[in-house]
């Protein structure tokens, strides 16, 4: 490879979108991974709007390769908590089978001229001749503990499991229930399909046995068959202190990540890639290292807001039931917690509607 090269570690999404933009500057660029395509991965295939745009910045059109959603839709796993929703603020969602995401992703990188070499292992960074290595091995990278960038100032987990049901969408929204042990949410991803994807911080808890907790879901999949097998995987919130060392960078989940009840994983993605490529053309990867800490911010912010209406004691409980009915009284305040979820609001917005979301919670 010549000075002007990448060498990407990792063929999912996170190293594909990776490839895309250096390509997209003129890089030569090869992506090495030790899987062959199409390479799957339990995750809910939902893209919000920002997702969708940040996905067309790469030349990537979900359009026609999705199932639109028009909002999200929050409920409690009991009927006597009111569900609320909200739209967007500006497009609709798209859900996207991962596999039909992979495949387009490919499609895309091959057609700019990217080289791949599937079905090849990476067994370290010596001998890789190339002027940037990108480490998008995903969250338990070997790339990360080669360049000794393991470590990391908040790290937590939880496991979620993944299932595909044949039936038609009841919901123009993609929804959320919140259940006593763990969280629902289903995902249009077809006109005759849909993805449930089950989180807990139970290991232990597949999609059969937490489905009795939400009667309203298990009524509509009562019947359907399931499309697939039932898939598993860890959802990791985690900052490292360092995303780069001398020519190395990482991205995806490999350089940290923020729970998959946030559905913001293939938004942070696509916005890293952009951003380290534009690093990597100026020369300069501490200027990538500034644009992933910044383009995370929100996702962390409305992960641990999220995260703190989960868990199983009494005090969660009754939190969790008070923020929905709150949302339900107060319609435009999840409205407007939704547009800052998509970044079509500043932190400052942010801070005034959770003072206001409190404020409702404790006059109910």
């Amino acid at each position: 490879m010549s000075g002007d090269s990448v060498f990407v570690i990792g063929g999912g999404p996170a190293g594909l979108a990776t490839a895309i933009a250096a390509r997209l500057r003129g890089f030569e660029v090869q992506v090495a991974d030790g899987a062959a395509p199409p390479v799957d991965k339990a995750c809910g295939e939902g893209v919000m709007p920002d997702g969708v745009a940040a996905a067309r910045a790469l030349g990537l059109d979900l359009e026609p390769a999705g199932y639109p959603f028009r909002g999200i839709r929050f409920a409690a796993a009991d009927a006597a908590t009111p569900a609320v929703s909200a739209d967007f603020p500006h497009g609709r969602g798209r859900g996207v089978r991962r596999t039909v995401l992979h495949r387009l992703m490919i499609e895309r990188a091959a057609s700019l001229g990217v080289q791949f070499r599937w079905g090849a292992a990476v067994t370290g960074l010596e001998g890789i001749r190339a002027r940037w290595i990108v480490g998008a091995d995903g969250s338990r990278s070997l790339v990360r503990r080669w360049a000794g960038l393991e470590r990391s100032a908040h790290q937590s987990q939880r496991y979620g499991f993944r299932r595909h049901y044949r039936i038609a969408p009841w919901s123009e929204y993609m929804e959320l229930y919140w259940g006593r042990r763990c969280q629902l949410y289903l995902t249009p991803v077809g006109p005759e399909e849909v993805c449930a994807v089950l989180i807990s911080r139970d290991p232990r808890i597949r999609l059969d046995d937490a489905l009795p907790e939400f009667p309203e879901v298990a009524a509509r999949l009562r019947g359907a068959a399931g499309t697939g097998s039932e898939r598993g995987g860890v959802t990791v919130s985690r900052r490292l202190d360092a995303v780069w060392r001398g020519n190395v960078a990482l991205v995806g989940d490999a350089s940290g990540s923020v729970d998959a009840v946030t559905g913001e994983g293939l938004c942070l993605l696509f916005q890293q890639a952009v951003a380290l490529a534009d690093a990597m053309a100026a020369g300069d990867l501490k200027s990538y290292g500034l644009a992933h800490r910044r383009i995370g911010r929100r996702p962390e912010r409305m992960s641990a807001l999220l995260l703190a209406l989960d868990g199983r004691s009494s005090l969660r409980s009754g939190l969790r039931a008070r923020a929905l009915r709150a949302m339900a009284a107060r319609p435009p305040l999840f409205r407007e917690l939704l547009a800052a979820h998509v970044g079509e609001r500043s932190t400052f917005d942010i801070l005034i509607n959770g003072l206001a979301l409190g404020w409702q919670m404790l006059t109910l």
